[in-house]
């Protein structure tokens, strides 16, 4: 539901002052918009005229992810917005299941974000499943993206065979096969505490994301004993607590929409991405290493599905824009820096 201050009919710039105190471009201020039929919640920093970069996180994330990115865009003079996407942090988790979760609904809750800040377009990042969201909005509308930033997963075009015939050939030890089934994840994770679940996940450097017959994936996977390097015990927390709060369903929803999107993208078949366009990722990232994504950048065929791309793999894994932070803000800047 729209929050208190969207019924009252308050302003973002309202809205943000009342959660912060302020609206200098030093701090980040908060605030939650209506927007495509949910309540969208957005962090903000930097300069309200500044030219707008849109940041996607992915799963299991939130905005908080684009923490070290955000400082830097807001000092050169940036605006940066970082929704938390719909079914996470403190954004509304929608009820209807995976219907509720393909790419055209979060598309559309980008587009509509957009609108509602009066932007007829932007510049864009997107992680892991923030990727997806972007290389989807640059299919889609790409009146409204003036450059993009992808890290971790590039552009692949729809596949001739739906996502239901790949996921059978990858088997059930597969993590995406294993969250098809509603509850099946949620039942598994809830045998660990919430903190020790993302903890898993951000601790992955496998080389492959299957679990051995019979295993539930969270099961294999394992955190690392000691503090990660790049997240301090308390941001830790801080996503624990957001996660504690919403459950895993709305994430995990993602995933089980992508046979729905597959078949409502039929009319983008073969369709390339035209938008300018730069792909960050880690070396030993296992989504690179395990995926064929190393080949597909190597043989060409990314760049052809992507005519005006750049391609900067760096050393780091899969959370790189806080395992690497200031090498991917400088990656970031000197490509966005050209648009503006």
């Amino acid at each position: 539901m729209p929050s208190l201050l969207l019924l009252l009919g308050l302003t973002n710039q309202e809205q943000s002052t009342m959660a912060t105190g302020g609206a200098g471009a030093g701090e980040v201020r908060h605030w939650t918009a209506a927007v495509n039929g949910i309540s969208l919640h957005v962090a903000e920093q930097g300069p309200a005229t500044g030219p707008a970069v849109l940041l996607l996180h992915g799963f299991p994330e939130l905005w908080l992810s684009w923490r070290h990115q955000m400082s830097a865009l807001a000092a050169r003079g940036y605006r940066a917005l970082a929704p938390d996407l719909r079914g996470y942090g403190d954004s509304e988790v929608p009820a209807g299941g995976a219907a509720d979760y393909t790419m055209l609904h979060v598309v559309g809750d980008v587009v509509a974000l957009l609108d509602h800040l009066g932007l007829p377009d932007a510049l864009v990042a997107g992680h892991d499943l923030g990727a997806q969201v972007l290389w989807h909005l640059c299919l889609f509308r790409p009146d409204r993206v003036r450059a993009a930033v992808a890290l971790g997963v590039p552009y692949f075009p729809r596949s001739p065979v739906p996502m239901a015939d790949f996921l059978a050939a990858r088997g059930d030890g597969f993590y995406i096969s294993q969250f098809q089934e509603p509850g099946r994840a949620e039942k598994a994770f809830a045998k660990h505490d919430v903190a020790t679940v993302l903890k898993k996940f951000y601790s992955l450097e496998l080389d492959d994301l299957s679990a051995p017959p019979g295993v539930e994936v969270i099961d294999f996977f394992q955190a690392s004993p000691s503090p990660l390097p790049w997240m301090t015990e308390e941001e830790l927390g801080q996503y624990a607590d957001k996660f504690q709060k919403t459950g895993f369903t709305g994430p995990l929803n993602y995933y089980r929409a992508m046979d729905l999107t597959w078949q409502l993208t039929a009319p983008w078949h073969g369709a390339k991405i035209t938008v300018p366009a730069k792909f960050i990722a880690g070396d030993k990232d296992t989504g690179v290493q395990s995926l064929g994504v190393g080949r597909y950048i190597d043989s060409g065929a990314f760049k052809s599905n992507v005519p005006n791309l750049e391609v900067a793999i760096i050393e780091g894994h899969h959370f790189i824009q806080q395992e690497q932070a200031e090498r991917v803000t400088s990656e970031i800047l000197s490509f966005l820096d050209k648009f503006i």
